[in-house]
């Protein structure tokens, strides 16, 4: 039987050192995270929303649209993926219901944030968080629609107060979580390493995150060795796969508008782009449904090529 998405991201979460996690933003960013070798696999709220609206992430994009979004990824890999649930849309019920939608869309685990509604972006400003007893309930909302479910989805507790209270109050928010059952814990934020060290003191037991928010984050960029002396099990780079996405486009359309096109080293030639899409496999499995009528007219479209090269 094979392991499910959760118990496959457990395994790794099980396992020793620092585990690192690109953020994907759609099927095809995702099948490249799997094609590079990595264990698992984040979505970013951000980049969804950037790739599918050309809208700042702000509370714009809807529940539904993460999750249709998140079903795509999913269904194109076979790596563990964990969601971006943001604030869980609403109160603790609302939570409840993000929670078992994530579960049958297959996620393997979910992030779930104590913001208001709407939300902002992490790192950004005008963050603002529910009272700590409200927090506190989402977590516990998500823990037992998990159990309703007899699933063992990864429920990672986010905070958002060390920027918009304390870093005081996101090491209390923390431990919170811990106590009501979260699998994983985040503040995100953080601005020091000193301040990452503390963080990963409380709740010795409940696995870190660390949020490395590339290209001007307020947390160090630690390196893989440094997260781990630290006491991060997991890290998330949330903006590289869609940044270098945008600045590849803009470089080419640059190109393009001089009547030119991407040089050799910054495109992939047109066979390299097939196998990534999935030409290749596809026309492998397709064989096994190959007719009689299909191989005649495989074999006429062959006799047809020769007779144009003859004449």
């Amino acid at each position: 039987m094979a392991e499910s998405p959760a118990k496959a991201l457990r395994r790794i979460l099980d396992s020793p050192g620092v585990h690192l996690g690109p953020a994907c933003f759609d099927a095809l960013s995702a099948k490249l995270v799997e094609r590079a070798g990595f264990d698992y696999c984040f979505t970013s709220g951000f980049s969804i929303s950037a790739a599918r609206l050309g809208l700042p992430d702000v509370g714009l994009i809807s529940f539904g649209e993460m999750m249709d979004q998140g079903r795509q990824i999913i269904q194109a890999v076979s790596i563990p993926i964990i969601a971006d649930g943001d604030n869980g849309y609403g109160n603790a019920m609302n939570v409840k219901r993000t929670v078992r939608e994530a579960i049958r869309a297959g996620y393997a685990g979910i992030f779930l944030e104590d913001q208001v509604s709407p939300k902002a972006c992490g790192h950004t400003r005008g963050r603002k968080v529910v009272p700590r007893d409200e927090a506190v309930m989402r977590i516990k909302a998500a823990i037992d629609a998990r159990k309703e479910s007899g699933s063992d989805i990864v429920i990672i507790a986010r905070t958002d107060s060390r920027q918009a209270v304390s870093f005081d109050e996101s090491l209390w928010r923390s431990k919170a979580f811990a106590d009501v059952g979260a699998d994983v814990l985040l503040i995100d934020a953080l601005a020091s390493k000193e301040e990452m060290k503390a963080f990963c003191e409380i709740a010795p037991f409940v696995p870190k995150m660390a949020n490395l928010l590339e290209g001007g984050g307020k947390t160090p960029i630690l390196n893989p060795t440094e997260l781990e002396e630290v006491g991060f099990k997991i890290a998330a780079y949330p903006l590289s796969l869609m940044g270098v996405s945008i600045r590849a486009m803009q470089n080419a359309l640059t190109t393009i508008k001089v009547g030119q096109i991407p040089s050799h080293g910054s495109i992939p030639t047109f066979e390299e782009i097939k196998e990534i899409v999935g030409f290749n496999s596809y026309y492998e499995e397709e064989k096994r449904y190959a007719t009689n009528t299909d191989q005649v007219s495989l074999q006429n479209v062959v006799l047809s090529s020769w007779a144009r090269s003859d004449g």
